[in-house]
């Protein structure tokens, strides 16, 4: 598989904040994400999830599935009770032909929460560590024993967050576990995204591009902002609208076949999502050329 350009819908409607728009028909995210020249899009809380459903919300517009969010809660349940649990999704993503398992760890998150900062965080001791890693790895073995590639997606307010983190996570875990590189987790996390692709190339099974407005950042960290006051305040915007060298991220990821997907939630009552959507689409499609990606 080449390279190929997905979207989310959480520019068009919110995930953790559904009121943000959800007055927005999955109907329109889709003819427009289509309209911009996105190949696919992963799930939001507007698709069906069954199967015949999906495909057919999904096929007038020509779309791809290309997987979805899954949030699993290993710290409180082992890799059986865990697989157990996400039975219905691996067969939804088996039968829509995608193999990317997207996952995060949210049993004790806070990005969801408006009213905890993203001081207060979840934060692991090394023998946590440990433990964390010997389990998701089963988890991934048993996935990738059903045909799917388990991606665990770094994120704010969660326990992988800073490059420590993600450091931590894939020493701890087995090469059955990929890493899903999100630019602009990466970014206000504090990490190097194009250091985290030279670092772990040979583990990366899925790419988010999203851009981070230095200067929103700036007064969510000094202020001390949750994670959804900072996204409704600008945080995050599509690449090529903020601080992210997304040449030089592509540049560590010469070889990779897959999705890269523009994931950049933002309020869509400030920020357009059609019009944003353009901006980005059209930043990858340039970097990725110039980059000799596609």
């Amino acid at each position: 598989m080449a390279i190929r350009i997905g979207a989310n819908p959480i520019g068009w409607s919110n995930d953790d904040m559904l009121e943000l728009g959800g007055e927005t028909p999955l109907e329109t995210c889709l003819a427009e994400a289509r309209g911009v020249g996105f190949e696919g899009m992963e799930l939001g809380n507007k698709f069906p999830r069954e199967a015949e459903a999906l495909k057919a919300a999904l096929a007038p517009f020509g779309l791809a599935c290309i997987g979805g969010w899954h949030s699993i809660e290993l710290l409180e349940r082992d890799a059986a009770a865990e697989f157990a649990a996400a039975r219905a999704h691996i067969d939804l993503l088996k039968a829509m032909g995608t193999p990317v398992f997207i996952v995060a760890e949210t049993s004790n998150a806070i990005h969801g929460d408006r009213s905890k900062a993203l001081s207060q965080r979840p934060v692991l001791t090394s023998n946590q560590w440990t433990e964390y890693g010997r389990r998701l790895t089963t988890y991934a073995e048993a996935l990738r024993a059903e045909g799917m590639q388990l991606v665990y997606h770094h994120h704010m307010g969660t326990i992988v967050q800073s490059e420590a983190d993600i450091d931590a996570l894939m020493a701890a875990s087995g090469e059955a576990v990929n890493l899903l590189l999100d630019t602009g987790h990466a970014t206000w996390g504090g990490a190097d995204p194009a250091a985290l692709a030279r670092r772990y190339r040979h583990r990366i099974g899925h790419v988010h591009t999203k851009d981070v407005r230095a200067e929103v950042r700036k007064r969510s960290e000094s202020g001390d902002w949750s994670f959804l006051d900072s996204v409704i305040e600008g945080v995050y915007t599509v690449p090529g609208d903020g601080m992210v060298d997304f040449a030089a991220v592509f540049r560590e990821l010469g070889g990779y076949s897959g999705w890269v997907v523009v994931e950049a939630e933002q309020d869509p009552k400030k920020a357009n999502p059609l019009h944003y959507a353009k901006i980005g689409y059209a930043h990858l499609r340039k970097v990725l050329a110039e980059t000799g990606l596609i």
